[in-house]
């Protein structure tokens, strides 16, 4: 076990998830930076919107934005913004802390916004680098429908899941053990 496991062990059992809000913007700020850091060593380029993105443009974000925050003993360890449009759930900026990444935090935030949304399909894309985030998307149940050239060998990536027929919205707020590096 590492450090960063027993760490979270030791801090407390669950990761508690609720909507995200206009007030967590700086600490999903700080989340979204340290998250984004290992993408942009994979892609040679710090110029990504997640790593630019400032508070203002983020708050103005969340006024108008669903999603989910985790939490790990007070302290927002995760988080994830949806938008529906057209039966279509839109996922985007997953960015979990990186001292809490394989502990299935991703995975759960991806859970919560798929259980509260009456869409029949979600959708979500990343690089054609990242690889660990494919894996992730594909063990959830999301299918590759399409790779978009961006001209400098790279692809996005876009996935899609069936959420099938559900009759509407419900709010969720799961508890989520921490059980291997591995998740």
């Amino acid at each position: 076990m590492t450090g960063a496991a027993r760490r979270a062990e030791d801090v407390a059992d669950d990761v508690v998830l609720s909507r995200i809000l206009p007030d967590d913007a700086g600490e999903v700020l700080t989340i979204q930076r340290a998250a984004f850091v290992s993408e942009a060593l994979i892609y040679g380029s710090v110029d990504m919107p997640p790593l630019v993105q400032t508070l203002e443009e983020l708050e103005a974000e969340l006024r108008h934005a669903d999603g989910w925050v985790a939490r790990l003993s007070g302290r927002l360890v995760g988080a994830i913004r949806t938008r529906q449009a057209d039966g279509l759930l839109l996922i985007g900026r997953i960015a979990i802390a990186p001292d809490m990444q394989g502990f299935g935090i991703g995975r759960a935030l991806l859970e919560a916004a798929e259980n509260d949304s009456d869409a029949e399909q979600a959708e979500l894309f990343t690089g054609s680098l990242s690889e660990a985030n494919i894996r992730l998307y594909e063990h959830c149940g999301y299918v590759e429908t399409e790779r978009v050239e961006k001209g400098d060998g790279i692809q996005e990536v876009f996935l899609r899941k069936d959420l099938g027929a559900r009759p509407g919205p419900t709010t969720v707020i799961r508890r989520h053990r921490p059980t291997s590096e591995a998740e």
